[in-house]
C-alpha cells in the first residue's frame, strides 16, 4: 500500500513545529514538584500546573490528523485546552475575533485604557472579586457619563481585563474598544465623535478616579474589604483616609488612542489582548540552574526589549498569581461585551 506523500503545506507546518526553545511547561515540569511542596497551591493553580505539563504529550492521548486535500495522515498529541496554556490560545483568539467582526460598525474605533495605581495592588490581591468588579463598574460608568454629556447618547464598548505586566507583576488595567459615536433618540440617531478624538483623557481620568475611590470608601465603611498582614494598617480609619487622599492626588493613567486603520484592523489589534497568557513561550530564553531568563518590553523612554532573570519558584509564583487574579473575575467581567445589543454594537450598562 502506497503511503501518501505530504503536500508542501504539511512539510512547512512540520518544520515549524520542531523547536528546541524553552517552554513554560519545561519550567513547571522541572520545578513544579518542589514549588508545590514549599508553597500553598490552590486546586485551581494545581490544575494549571498539571494541564500545562501534560499538554501535547502522551499523557493526554492523541489523534490522527487527515488532510482531505492530499490524503496525508500523521499522529498528534492532544492539547490541554487550558485557558492559561501558552500553546492553546491561538485558535480560541481567532474564533473570538471572527465572532466580534459581525458587531463592528463602519466608524472609527478608539483603543482606551484605564489603569489602577500600583499602590492599590495589595488591597486588590486580597479582594479580587470586589475590587476588579469595581474596576469594570467605575470604567463603565465613566464612559457612559461621557457618552451622555459629550455625545448625547449611549456609548458602546468591549472591555478586557489584564492583571499583569511584562515582568509578571500585578498591573490591573482595562483595555476598551470604543466606537467613535453614540446612539441617541432611542436608537434612531447616531452622534459621531471627531474622527481623531474621543474624549479629553484628563477629564476621563479625574472622573474614573473619583468613582473608584468613592466606591472604595463605601466598601471600607461597610467593612467589606479583607485586610491582610500587608494592609493591616488600613484598619485605622485615619490611616485609610490618608491612603485615599494620597491616591486622589495622583494622576491615574487613562488614554484613548486615535483610531488606526479601519475597525477590523482595530479589532485584530485588540484580539491580541483577549486571550493573551502571562508570558508566551517565545519570550523565554533559557534556564540555567534554577534561574530563568526571558525578554520584556521596557516602556520607559526608548520602549526597548530587555532581558530579566528570576529564580524558577518566583517565576512560577508570578505566573500563577496573574491567573488567579484573572480567574476570580473571569466569570463575570474578564471580557465584557457591555450591555444590551442594538445595530450590531455592544452597549455599556452598569453591572
Amino acid at each position: 500500500m502506497l503511503v501518501p506523500e505530504p503536500c508542501e503545506a504539511h512539510l512547512a507546518h512540520a518544520s515549524g513545529e520542531t523547536r528546541s526553545g524553552l517552554e513554560v511547561a519545561d519550567i513547571l515540569r522541572r520545578f513544579g514538584p518542589s514549588y508545590t511542596q514549599t508553597h500553598s497551591v490552590s486546586p485551581f493553580e494545581q490544575r494549571i500546573i498539571d494541564d500545562l505539563i501534560a499538554c501535547r504529550t502522551a499523557s493526554l492521548g492523541g489523534h490522527i490528523e487527515h488532510c482531505i486535500r492530499c490524503g496525508f495522515e500523521r499522529q498528534a498529541y492532544n492539547s490541554c485546552r487550558n485557558r492559561h496554556c501558552p500553546k492553546c490560545q491561538t485558535v480560541t483568539k481567532m474564533r473570538w475575533v471572527e465572532a466580534r467582526r459581525a458587531d463592528l460598525l463602519p466608524t472609527p474605533y478608539f483603543h482606551t485604557g484605564l489603569t489602577l495605581p500600583h499602590e492599590l495592588n495589595p488591597l486588590v490581591l486580597a479582594n479580587k472579586r470586589l475590587l476588579l468588579g469595581q474596576l469594570f463598574r467605575s470604567a463603565s460608568e465613566t464612559l457612559l457619563e461621557f457618552g451622555q454629556s459629550r455625545l448625547g447618547g449611549q456609548l458602546g464598548a468591549i472591555m478586557i481585563l489584564h492583571t499583569w505586566d511584562q515582568l509578571l507583576k500585578p498591573h490591573f488595567h482595562l483595555h476598551a474598544l470604543v466606537p467613535g459615536g453614540a446612539l441617541a433618540d432611542r436608537g434612531q440617531t447616531w452622534n459621531p465623535t471627531s474622527a481623531t478624538y474621543l474624549f479629553p483623557v484628563k477629564a476621563l481620568s479625574t472622573v474614573f478616579r473619583g468613582k473608584y475611590l468613592d466606591a472604595l470608601k463605601a466598601l471600607y465603611a461597610e467593612q467589606a474589604l479583607r485586610l491582610t498582614n500587608v494592609t493591616f494598617e488600613l484598619e485605622s480609619p485615619k490611616v485609610f483616609a490618608t491612603f485615599v487622599k494620597r491616591l486622589r492626588r495622583q494622576k491615574w493613567v487613562v488614554y484613548a488612542k486615535p483610531p488606526f486603520g479601519g475597525p477590523e484592523q482595530t479589532l485584530s489589534y485588540l484580539g491580541r489582548y483577549t486571550h493573551r497568557v502571562a508570558i508566551a513561550n517565545h519570550r523565554l530564553l533559557d534556564m540555567q540552574g534554577d534561574q530563568v531568563r526571558f525578554t520584556f518590553r521596557n516602556r520607559q523612554p526608548g520602549d526597548r526589549m530587555e532581558i530579566a532573570q528570576l529564580d524558577a519558584h518566583t517565576c512560577i509564583q508570578r505566573f500563577l498569581c496573574s491567573y488567579v487574579a484573572s480567574h476570580i473575575a473571569s466569570t463575570m467581567w474578564r471580557i465584557q461585551l457591555c450591555g444590551e445589543r442594538a445595530i450590531s454594537v455592544h452597549f455599556i450598562s452598569p453591572l
